[in-house]
């Protein structure tokens, strides 16, 4: 039987979050046997998802649910709603999720969902109906002390409320701890809406520290306006740093002097865009991450920053507000240009963090105050951040390299003290 570690896809998240795994795997000297059981999901669920329409039609789907590992607790991770979900992507997900809990020390393990819809293209009731019907597929692997998901691309508090009422169906009782970023009346943690946000404002005033650079005079762009690059470019306009330029799916506007960010949300939330807004000129979304800015923020997809384009990078710091937005083959070549990354697994860790704050406070039946959810999340990303550049500096290691070398090795430390059974 081999002992090697899987055979890699040709391209893709996947086989990012495999070459990271293998690199760290090589840096700390640990044996094939183990190497393969961390490149494996422990448990992957793929589901139909059928869907009356509201004209009546029926739409089948693909759904999925992947467990990478449970050796520091339950599994976590989001649900997304969009067209690229596919296994492979949901499997580098929750392997990424694996490594965030372990480096920010929630005692969680990873995992990620999905259903492969455009939530643009369909009612309220019929997304409702989606969530209600993949939860009812997915039932038997999640609970609050087995898998607990959350929000993630295309989803939102609503769609937690209608898992965590399905599921309560199923046992006979409410069980809030089921889900996280649950609207607040049912049990959601003040400050949940915006974690992932700060914490990747709070890291990149940190790096921007780190390089000597003042946010009173910083530029930067963010490339997403949703969940998470609306918060943050609104949480570094607030400390100073002047937001150039921010795109979405339909489209890139830009401004010398600084977005007006509460403005253009204003637009967004009225349009559904941030195309058209008047405050500022419209750019093609495809240069926005090489802009000629000090920070770029990429927060919304995997794979925008790549062997094609990171060598017209201009930014010296890029912190990863999404999942895997820096291929690895781009990560070479802006490690030779010098080009500072607070990677994925650090930098939108916020999110996940405050999630367990939720997960705990659905336990005590007791909830805290938004400023003590705050205090505790800048106390976690701040620890973590030290841990990681501490790590980096001991070991001659990017902070990519740092950062998943540090969460390995925590997940193997909680592996080895377990045992394997039998």
């Amino acid at each position: 039987m081999s002992t090697d570690a899987p055979a890699l896809p040709a391209s893709g998240p996947l086989t990012d979050a495999r070459a990271q795994l293998a690199e760290a795997i090589a840096h700390l000297g640990v044996d094939a046997g183990t190497h393969r059981m961390l490149a494996t999901s422990r448990r992957e669920m793929a589901v139909s998802v059928p869907l009356r329409r509201d004209d009546g039609s029926i739409a089948t789907y693909e759904g999925f649910r992947v467990q990478h590992n449970f050796s520091r607790g339950p599994a976590k991770g989001g649900l997304r709603f969009s067209t690229a979900v596919d296994l492979d992507e949901v499997r580098a997900l929750a392997m990424w999720m694996s490594w965030k809990c372990a480096l920010v020390d929630v005692p969680y393990g990873g995992a990620k969902g999905g259903v492969a819809i455009d939530p643009r293209e369909h009612s309220a009731a019929e997304l409702e109906r989606v969530t209600r019907r993949y939860t009812s597929e997915i039932l038997p692997i999640i609970g609050p002390e087995v898998d607990i998901p959350a929000p993630d691309i295309g989803t939102d508090e609503r769609t937690m409320a209608w898992i965590m009422d399905t599921y309560s169906a199923s046992v006979g009782h409410t069980v809030p701890g089921v889900v996280t970023g649950k609207p607040i009346s049912l049990g959601g943690s003040l400050g949940r809406a915006m974690a992932t946000s700060r914490g990747v404002a709070h890291v990149a005033l940190m790096a921007m520290a780190s390089r000597g650079v003042d946010p009173a005079g910083a530029t930067a762009v963010v490339q997403g306006f949703g969940k998470v690059g609306r918060g943050a470019a609104r949480l570094l306009a607030e400390s100073g740093v002047r937001v150039q330029a921010v795109s979405d799916v339909d489209g890139a506007v830009w401004a010398d002097g600084g977005l007006d960010i509460a403005r253009l949300g204003e637009h967004v939330d009225e349009t559904g865009s941030v195309a058209g807004f008047s405050g500022a000129e419209a750019i093609d979304a495809s240069i926005l991450v090489t802009l000629d800015v000090d920070v770029v923020v990429p927060a919304a997809v995997e794979g925008v920053i790549t062997a094609d384009n990171a060598a017209d990078v201009k930014a010296r710091i890029i912190v990863e507000g999404a999942n895997g937005p820096t291929t690895n083959e781009a990560d070479a070549i802006l490690a030779d240009m010098d080009v500072l990354i607070v990677p994925d697994i650090l930098a939108n860790a916020g999110g996940v963090i405050v999630s367990y704050f939720e997960w705990v406070q659905a336990n005590q039946a007791y909830q805290w105050s938004e400023r003590e959810v705050n205090e505790r999340l800048e106390e976690r990303m701040t620890r973590a951040w030290h841990d990681v550049v501490a790590y980096a500096s001991a070991h001659d290691l990017s902070y990519r390299q740092a950062a998943t070398a540090l969460a390995v090795r925590r997940v193997i430390e909680a592996h080895e003290l377990r045992g394997l059974y039998p």
